[in-house]
């Protein structure tokens, strides 16, 4: 698996995290002749921070990332030992499905699809880019040796000059344990790719034999699991539950009095950290009047005794964090394994990059993850999707580039607030940053995008297969709904109450009522009892939603349209009277491919957009 068989491939992938196996998978699925370059071929699959997958926004793009035939769904119901829907109260397009992992099966499951799939894998530190005439040819290693590729995709994670900050501690580091790529980050700025600076963190590691766990809350796992794969039906590990403690007034003071100690607050980073998981330095500063913080206390494995305390990231000195963690209820004895810290690590502004994810400046170069800017395992593994995808487009030389638009999945919505909008902190993915969230939803993801993975050719046979059952079964389960009509006095005498307006409903319309649920109206028309329950569900969360997406397919028509009206390449905004410089400035850097991503550029105003307008126009009447 490590001996280099070839030199040349189709496409070369850099980086072994989350974006970087499904990007490698991905091209591979599609036909490329792929290659994945790492330092160790142990670590693949590493959960580098916390140990868990999905939750609200990231479960969705776990599905939608399933529903294209990629690993992470499939890889965490494996490990998973704790599942919890969020938001279960709320409708299904709030809702996201989580899991805690074991980390050493979701590492083994990753594993096991490389070797299964004959993936090859360089034991490597890539240092330099072979450039020529304007495009990446391939990379070079930290041995000398060059590998050539037709595009390349770059997912380097907190690699490119990472630096962990211990207290006034700083050392060079990927990750712990890792080495930083501090050659390939001098070689990206020597090319002129726009780069920032970042930081993200994580909590100290505790040993779990320390903790008082009859001292501190229990947090089960739900009943019924909500898994991450489609292609998931049973639970595949023994199921534990999370422990809960807090922060306290005395846990705050500590802090407090320690602030100029901690890297963040000392002046020793420069990068900005993602604003919706904040260190606990940060929570004691931004949210002052809290006098305590919830604290999860997540198992990392059922054969490992390490506890995952999430809610305390900090970067305050290891003898400080020892006492911070002692001062919080069932944590009096617990044992600090690895202290936590922050690392800040380069990043590309994602304005430079196209919708393909592919560099605008140096062709056949591809960037996904972290080094754009974005913070979680999801959002990467998402992104490597994508990337994998278009560079093996690109290195084929057919086909037009793969392009995720934001009606139809999360994983466009996240990548056009990217190249569009750029980033100032690091970007984590919300439904509420979807517009069409009524029908972007975690239940629906394989509706949505398993057709497409077939059209790409990405999608395995057996998937196909689960897929064309599911919606046979869907669309006989929708047929039979339909069929049944009744009158509000049939209802009654069925033991259900609806509006007694004298019209005829079918029993489609029933699963929409408020107080109305599925098992109530199986068991009043016995035709529906052949109905699976997930079938009977889904065909639930569809006639919830069905008021209210006709409107939204308006929206998503209209959104068309727009996206429709494409931009000339190279329109000189500069010379365009009308527009303001600031407007000037973020079209000549973003260089919109559409109308509508031009609309969504910060800032633009309807005036301006007119002018775009009748720009364009004016430019294909006179081609």
């Amino acid at each position: 698996m490590f001996h280099v068989k070839h030199r040349h491939f189709d496409v070369v992938v850099v980086g072994g995290g989350h974006a970087g196996t499904e990007a490698v998978l991905a091209a591979q699925r599609v036909g490329a002749r792929a290659a994945l370059v790492t330092h160790r071929f142990e670590r693949l699959g590493e959960m580098s921070c916390n140990p868990a997958i999905g939750g609200l926004g990231k479960g969705h793009i776990v599905r939608e990332i399933d529903a294209l035939d990629g690993l992470m769904g499939r890889a965490a119901d494996h490990a998973g030992i704790q599942y919890r829907l969020l938001n279960r109260r709320k409708g299904p397009a709030a809702q996201g499905p989580r899991l805690q992992a074991d980390r050493a099966r979701y590492r083994a499951a990753v594993q096991a699809v490389f070797r299964q799939e004959r993936t090859q894998v360089i034991e490597g530190e890539v240092v330099d880019l072979l450039v020529r005439a304007g495009a990446v040819r391939g990379v070079v290693l930290s041995d000398g040796s060059e590998i050539a590729a037709r595009a390349v995709v770059l997912t380097t994670g907190t690699f490119l000059r990472g630096v962990i900050h211990i207290g006034d501690q700083a050392t060079p580091a990927g990750r712990a344990g890792d080495p930083a790529a501090a050659r390939l980050g001098a070689r990206l700025e020597a090319l002129g790719l726009p780069l920032g600076r970042l930081k993200t963190g994580t909590p100290p590691r505790l040993d779990g034999r320390s903790i008082d766990w009859a001292r501190v809350g229990v947090q089960p796992g739900d009943d019924t699991p909500e898994f991450l794969s489609f292609l998931t039906n049973q639970v595949a590990a023994r199921q534990v539950s999370c422990g809960i403690t807090h922060t306290s007034p005395a846990v705050h003071d500590l802090i407090r009095r320690n602030l100029e100690r901690s890297a963040l607050f000392g002046g020793h980073i420069e990068g900005v950290g993602p604003r919706y998981c904040p260190s606990i330095e940060d929570k004691v500063t931004r949210f002052a009047d809290k006098d305590r913080h919830q604290v999860f206390l997540e198992p990392e494995g059922l054969t490992d005794f390490t506890v995952y305390p999430n809610g305390i990231s900090t970067s305050l000195p290891a003898e400080v964090q020892e006492e911070l963690v002692q001062a919080m209820e069932g944590l009096e004895r617990a044992r600090i394994l690895r202290p936590g810290y922050a690392i800040e690590y380069d990043y590309v502004d994602p304005r430079a990059l196209t919708a393909a994810l592919g560099l605008k400046a140096l062709r056949n170069l591809f960037l996904a993850g972290q080094i754009n800017g974005t913070t979680g395992y999801e959002e990467a593994a998402g992104q490597g999707l994508v990337a994998g995808l278009n560079a093996a487009t690109t290195a084929s030389g057919e086909g037009e580039p793969v392009i995720f638009g934001r009606e139809e999945s999360l994983i466009g919505v996240m990548i056009d607030d990217l190249v569009t909008q750029g980033v100032t902190e690091p970007y984590r993915m919300f439904t509420s940053r979807a517009e069409f969230r009524l029908q972007l939803r975690a239940d629906n993801a394989d509706q949505r995008l398993t057709p497409l993975g077939l059209r790409l050719g990405c999608v395995s046979v057996a998937r196909s297969r689960a897929f064309e059952e599911k919606m046979a079964k869907l669309d006989n389960a929708r047929s039979r709904a339909k069929a049944i009509e009744f009158t509000p006095n049939e209802a009654r005498m069925r033991g259900l109450e609806v509006n007694q307006d004298g019209a005829r409903r079918n029993v489609l319309a029933l699963f929409a009522l408020p107080n109305m649920d599925r098992d109530r109206i199986r068991a009043a028309f016995p035709d529906l009892a052949a109905i699976d329950a997930p079938t009977l569900r889904q065909l639930e969360r569809e006639a919830i939603y069905a008021p209210y997406l006709e409107r939204q397919r308006a929206e998503v028509a209209q959104l068309r349209r727009d996206d429709e009206m494409t931009l000339p390449e190279g329109l000189d905004y500069a010379a365009m009277p009308g527009l303001s410089n600031e407007l000037r400035g973020k079209l000549a850097r973003i260089q919109p491919r559409t109308l509508a991503q031009a609309g969504r550029i910060e800032g633009m105003t309807p005036a301006a957009l007119t002018l775009l307008l009748m720009r364009a126009r004016r430019l294909r009447e006179a081609s």
